[in-house]
């Protein structure tokens, strides 16, 4: 057995090799059979237009060897990057604000201690790429700068793309455009978008909803992570990465519908908890197992389980939860 995975992150002592395994040589079926219908779609022009069609393939998944030029061709950051050539070296050449440099310095071994290439000593060491590209998008981006979370995030596009300047385009169009204002001093837009999914959650799964009132439990105690890091060191990696797919070609509403599916899947387990610290414990529970592992059938529920789940519901409660809270202030 291996103890590091594809991605150079080291397998926990209590890793599940049995039911990995088990569900590795169906998903590799599925894996060869998508590369096949992709290598078709791409026929080798590397461009890709929205069309049902593709965003029926994302949900499928991207075959590994595909996905940075699809994240980047579905996400805006292909076409940003030809329009503006050489503005991400310039922005490591610039002037650099020494606090947030230190405070990015702070994080560097801190990102993944899990991970082979990210130790100090990996050749090449991706501590340094990840550097890079957190001090340029810092200097690109003043009004957010540089938050923790946005590292794990970084590294996980680096492993992907192996590529410091699409790293940073696609950091770019997450935190930019896709993602509604996480990152900033204020963290407004994540905190929206958790008092949203408690909205949601009222809405589709009210038990649940009814016990974290009951318990005094908000929901930023039990989520905030699944947002700030999109189910980064919280669900498996490959599940991330399905995840991601559909999150660079459909926005922000697919973290709700990973979220709700999670909840809703183990509602009846969530209602054994009796006490605060209980209820904190089984949400860290319901993003282990068998579950979360199987990616494949995974993502076909995201789409099902919570049922529909429009742009317009969510930009709405958005609104409110919004005016909520900037009047809590």
């Amino acid at each position: 057995f291996c103890r590091v995975d594809p991605y150079g992150f080291e397998r926990p002592d209590d890793f599940d090799y049995a039911s990995y395994e088990a569900f590795f040589s169906r998903y590799l079926v599925v894996l060869t059979r998508r590369a096949i219908k992709w290598s078709k779609l791409l026929k080798g022009n590397n461009s890709i237009q929205k069309s049902l069609k593709v965003k029926r393939y994302i949900r499928k998944g991207i075959p590994n060897e595909h996905r940075a030029l699809v994240w980047m061709i579905v996400s805006g950051a292909q076409a940003n990057m030809e329009q503006n050539p050489g503005y991400y070296h310039r922005l490591l050449e610039g002037e650099k604000n020494d606090k947030l440099v230190e405070a990015i310095k702070t994080d560097m071994n801190r990102t993944f201690p899990d991970n082979v290439k990210f130790r100090k000593t990996a050749d090449p060491c991706l501590q340094h790429t990840l550097y890079n590209v957190l001090v340029a998008y810092a200097h690109h981006n003043k009004a957010v700068g540089y938050c923790q979370g946005m590292n794990f995030i970084a590294g996980y596009l680096i492993l992907i793309t192996k590529n410091e300047e699409e790293s940073f385009w696609l950091l770019d169009a997450l935190i930019g455009r896709i993602l509604p204002d996480y990152y900033s001093p204020a963290m407004l837009g994540l905190k929206t978008d958790q008092e949203v999914l408690g909205e949601l959650v009222k809405m589709k799964v009210p038990a649940v909803a009814e016990l974290m009132e009951r318990h005094g439990v908000m929901w930023t105690l039990v989520v905030s992570r699944w947002f700030i890091c999109l189910f980064i060191d919280i669900l498996p990696v490959e599940t991330v990465l399905r995840i991601w797919d559909c999150l660079f070609y459909e926005g922000s509403k697919i973290i709700f519908r990973v979220a709700l599916t999670l909840i809703k899947q183990h509602q009846a387990f969530i209602l054994e908890a009796t006490n605060f610290p209980d209820i904190c414990d089984k949400f860290k529970q319901i993003t282990k197992g068998t579950f979360v592992t199987e990616c494949h059938s995974f993502m076909q529920k995201i789409f099902t389980d919570p049922g529909s789940l429009s742009m317009a519901t969510v930009n709405k409660l958005r609104e409110t939860c919004r005016e909520k809270l900037l009047s809590q202030g």
